[in-house]
């Protein structure tokens, strides 16, 4: 086994609470690690590091920031096959999909490279006879992440790379679900030549989260995870004096209109719903099926459903690996029963799937239901597994109803051929990303990712533009100099003239 610790001003440090959790091969059931869980006083020497580098960091010019991320990207590219096999043993997705996920957390940082260019202010000359005005954005200081399981190399990337290139330091606490990706990527920042402490790992649980949230130097916070979690760090982070970004959960539609190319609608349902075990927050968990859309596309999506190809993660066929934990596993299949109990129809049933060789995995079959109505709790709360529930409507306006009537509003995808459908759906719709015959429109890295409605806390989304605002705080100048000032005191409120 190996004992995973903290990553704190350059360098891995052994964890000194004497707390520490296992960490598990999801495909095997085996224990790979321990990972120590750190206590205040572990999140307060992180924090330190942290703070004494900022100065010296943030005084750095833009230009030299950014080579070194740009240092950081090619070093990404070199060892992306390691961090994907890692987020593999860890997690238990698929190799493609952890490659995936690397891929889409290089984006970020190739978007950070260009820091100089989205830091530039505004100048105005003239504002009044012989005033200049212009703003510039300057850092906030010690910034923290807090991440979730389901993508421990994407998520932190949506937050570090942008906060560190605008010249804050930052403390990262990953999941100890799957704890090593995170170590991973701290060295590659050594290797890059960052300086000590600008970025620091504290792996821990709750304790970590609330020191974070309470420390007096941390500035500002992004969080993604479940809603709970999320209004809880919202709510504490403010509390706290902190700025705070916080996105929570999702139950994203994906609405099937009659016109539909059904085969690249089942296509997209399949790889929507059941990819990464359908632990995404983006996951496509409900289908939401126009007339007669229902007596074709469900036997279509129950037979691909069956003949998914469910094995361990490492081999390169796989569709779809194990569920990330036991515990995770059983509640799934608790939602699944209650499903039953309620009346939803039970098409396919991934319960009690196992693989063979690995019969101590987490395993979970991709589940089916249909005839599923608003008020069950399979429709209502987030599974967050490999469970899709098949709702029917009778037309256009009744499923937009549907889908904007529920709490959450993350992502959200149609399925059709008419424009006009098209165009109504994209104005009308109430979340935050929308996908016309994509089923998964995960923003690209200059847009900025983000939901509203109850997936959403804060006021801005991360990573793009936004997330180069979440971690900046605007200053505004106004200069002029002796020989234009005119004489004797003035009272009234100053104009321009």
């Amino acid at each position: 086994m190996t004992d995973i610790g903290h990553y704190i001003a350059g360098q891995r440090v052994a964890g000194q609470s004497g707390r520490a959790q296992d960490v598990y091969n999801p495909a095997t059931g085996a224990v790979t690690g321990r990972v120590a869980l750190a206590d205040e006083a572990e999140v307060g020497r992180a924090v330190a590091a942290a703070q004494a580098a900022f100065p010296a960091w943030a005084d750095m010019p833009p230009i030299r920031r950014a080579r070194l991320m740009n240092r950081f990207l090619n070093l990404l590219n070199q060892h992306k096959d390691e961090l994907a096999h890692a987020i593999t043993a860890e997690h238990g997705k698929v190799f493609t999909d952890a490659r995936g996920e690397v891929e889409r957390g290089i984006d970020i940082v190739e978007f950070a490279c260009g820091i100089p260019q989205l830091l530039k202010g505004q100048f105005t000359d003239q504002v009044s006879t012989g005033i200049d005005n212009w703003t510039l954005r300057q850092p906030l200081g010690v910034c923290a992440g807090i991440t979730p399981f389901n993508f421990p190399v994407m998520v932190p990337m949506w937050m570090f790379p942008v906060a560190i290139a605008a010249g804050n330091t930052f403390v990262l606490k990953p999941s100890p679900t799957d704890p090593t990706p995170s170590l991973m990527y701290a060295e590659l920042m050594k290797e890059a030549g960052f300086p000590d402490g600008v970025f620091n790992v504290v792996q821990g649980d709750k304790s970590a989260v609330d020191a974070l949230l309470e420390h007096p130097d941390v500035c500002a916070v992004s969080f993604v995870g479940s809603t709970p979690i999320a209004n809880y760090i919202y709510e504490t982070g403010a509390r706290h004096g902190k700025r705070v970004q916080a996105l929570g959960g999702a139950k994203n539609h994906m609405l099937v209109m009659p016109d539909a190319d059904l085969e690249k609608a089942v296509d997209a349902l399949m790889g929507a719903a059941y990819g990464s075990a359908g632990e995404r927050c983006m996951a496509i968990s409900v289908a939401t099926l126009v007339g007669d859309v229902g007596d074709r596309l469900v036997p279509m999506l129950a037979e691909r459903a069956r003949e998914l190809k469910i094995k361990n993660g490492v081999e390169m066929d796989a569709e779809m690996g194990p569920i990330v934990t036991a515990a995770a596993r059983d509640r799934i299949a608790g939602y699944i029963e209650q499903g039953v109990t309620e009346g939803a129809t039970l098409v396919v049933d991934g319960r009690g799937h196992s693989v063979e060789g690995h019969e101590n995995g987490f395993w979970m079959g991709g589940t089916l239901f249909d005839n599923v109505s608003p008020e069950m709790t399979i429709y209502r709360e987030e599974i967050f597994g490999p469970v899709l529930s098949c709702v029917r409507v009778a037309d256009f306006a009744e499923g937009l109803a549907l889908i904007n009537a529920h709490e959450y509003g993350n992502g959200v995808s149609l399925f059709t051929r008419d424009g006009n459908v098209a165009r109504e759906f994209g104005r009308k719709i109430q979340a935050g990303m929308v996908g016309v015959n994509v089923p998964i429109p995960v923003p690209m890295a200059w847009h900025g990712f983000g939901g509203w409605k109850k997936s959403l806390f804060g006021d801005t989304h991360t990573y793009g533009e936004e997330g180069v605002r979440f971690y900046t705080k605007q200053k505004s100048i106004m200069q002029r100099w002796p020989e234009s000032i005119s004489k004797g005191a003035e009272f009234a409120m100053p104009v321009s003239r």
